[in-house]
């Protein structure tokens, strides 16, 4: 097991030294998060198998065995994901522009009898051997991406010919949520810029047989009880990581939402009111 640190060298150009002032405040914000959390409170599996997670549901079904297979789980955070799928029997690349963060998943993944390999570096920056890994996985990622076309080149080089590009972020629509993401701001980054329906346009341009699927619509009724009846502030817990946390005998209330939600999820107009969209792309095997 190693831990390849790569070095975001100095920019010049003032859209570069944007850029690179969004990496370092990035950084130190996930640095700090994983500083505070212990990995014995870090839940492997409730983000992959608990009902409130129907995106990474989604996408495991899709994937199909992960034994043997390669995969790069870019933006890993704490390491949920990355463990997960090697204990899935996947040969996993934890990759996240934290150094605490990565320092964290390996850790975790020690805590769970599995081995991660290491790689601190930005979504843009992600520089591997080509042809490289079966599966990128990038979860709750891209909106913190600065430029987009950068890190689709970086995925797109990782992967072998015929590999399969997973992710899933939010959605810039729903009036609900934007107005949670100004009430939050303590537990979130101040650069985040959630997906458009142009980002599905987008992955086409570098990926081949592209689709994508939208969740929470009116199932996110769950954040207002979390604010209205709950007396959960927004500063004070994350909403996205507290629905993992949900009791599946007390959600009798909240299924039949998601249930709707399948029907609401393939109505175009309707669609856009989501919190979350699934992107899938397969590299070109020419």
């Amino acid at each position: 097991m190693t831990i390849d640190q790569q070095t975001l060298e100095p920019q010049t150009d003032s859209t570069l030294d944007s850029t690179e002032s969004v990496h370092q405040s990035e950084a130190a914000f996930h640095d700090e998060w994983a500083e505070s959390t212990p990995v014995e409170d870090i839940n492997v599996f409730e983000a992959f198998e608990s009902p409130t997670a129907p995106e990474n549901k989604f996408m495991i079904e899709k994937m199909g065995d992960l034994t043997g297979k390669t995969l790069l789980d870019i933006g890993a955070g704490l390491g949920e994901s990355s463990v997960y799928f090697a204990l899935k029997g996947a040969k996993v690349t934890t990759s996240d522009i934290s150094q605490g963060m990565v320092n964290k998943a390996i850790e975790l993944g020690k805590h769970h009898g599995v081995e991660l390999e290491g790689l601190v570096a930005a979504g843009e920056t992600i520089d591997v051997e080509e042809g490289t890994f079966d599966i990128v996985y990038i979860a709750n990622t891209i909106h913190h991406v600065t430029d987009k076309r950068a890190m689709y080149e970086q995925v797109l080089r990782a992967l072998k010919p015929g590999g399969r590009v997973f992710t899933w972020d939010p959605l810039a629509y729903n009036p609900v949520i934007n107005v949670y993401r100004k009430m939050a701001m303590d537990v979130r980054t101040e650069d985040e810029e959630p997906l458009t329906f142009k980002d599905v346009d987008l992955l086409g341009e570098y990926f081949e047989n592209v689709e994508h699927r939208e969740f929470w619509i009116a199932s996110l009724v769950i954040f207002l009880k979390y604010y209205l009846i709950d007396s959960v502030k927004p500063n004070d817990d994350r909403y996205w990581k507290r629905i993992f946390k949900e009791d599946p005998k007390k959600l009798w209330w909240w299924k039949p939402l998601e249930r709707l939600d399948r029907v609401l999820g393939r109505v175009p107009l309707v669609r856009r009111m989501a919190w979350n969209m699934v992107m899938i792309g397969q590299k070109p095997v020419k």
